[in-house]
């Protein structure tokens, strides 16, 4: 049984190291990653303008293109009603995800410098300065709700790409999909440490909930039981 202390979680490499044992993500996944560039890279822009129509049709997300981006110095927008896939700002935030999504099939994942990549793009959107050009900027916060889902859906589009690919055989769709899950996965973390509280729950904490927990179930088992004699 391999030992992993909860301390050394707190370093980025061991964390990614506990995390690609775990899930299994070796060599091979990032080979296959490599392998699906060519097939990735044509469907970049798609995956791009999937993922702003998906954000901008909701007010919850697409509120956080309405300030000025960092590293834009066009004309940002006056409110929600300007934001469309044309606008500029838009386009320069677009520019972002697609170096992002090329990244994510052409890093060398034996480097610790990757893994600080992606460690940096969960950390940027907390409001802290993940990366040196953002230390003098505005905070830039999206709660962690999105973020997690936004991984999930980009998930999603990346594997039915490949999946679905002509001229891709199964045993190539296999490797290329699992590796994506795999890494979105381990990105999916890379965002929640930073936002998820690292203590450790108290067991007194939870033994104190638990005369709560217990007379919840028992009045909602009698309230069963006394409609089911109505019944």
């Amino acid at each position: 049984m391999q030992h992993i202390s909860e301390t050394s979680l707190n370093d980025l490499q061991s964390r990614v190291q506990y995390l690609r044992s775990f899930i299994d993500f070796t060599d091979k996944d990032a080979e296959a990653l490599h392998a699906a560039r060519d097939v990735v890279a044509p469907l970049v822009p798609f995956v791009v303008d999937t993922v702003y129509v998906k954000l901008l049709s909701f007010d919850i997300t697409a509120k956080s293109f309405v300030p000025r981006q960092t590293g834009y110095d066009g004309e940002a927008p006056a409110n929600l009603a300007d934001l469309t896939l044309k606008h500029p700002q838009i386009a320069f935030r677009k520019d972002f995800l697609a170096g992002y999504l090329r990244k994510l099939v052409t890093m060398d994942y034996s480097k610790p410098s990757s893994w600080e990549y992606l460690d940096k793009v969960g950390l940027m959107h907390t409001g802290q300065a993940g990366f040196s050009h953002r230390i003098t900027k505005p905070a830039l916060r999206v709660e962690y709700i999105h973020c997690a889902i936004l991984l999930g859906y980009v998930e999603d589009i990346l594997v039915n790409a490949v999946i679905t690919h002509p001229d891709l055989d199964i045993d190539t769709k296999n490797a290329v999909a699992r590796a994506a899950n795999k890494l979105l996965w381990i990105q999916n973390d890379l965002f929640a440490r930073h936002y998820l509280p690292s203590e450790p729950v108290s067991t007194d904490s939870i033994s104190l909930q638990r005369p709560k927990l217990l007379a919840l179930a028992v009045c909602l088992l009698g309230m069963g039981l006394i409609l089911g004699r109505r019944l």
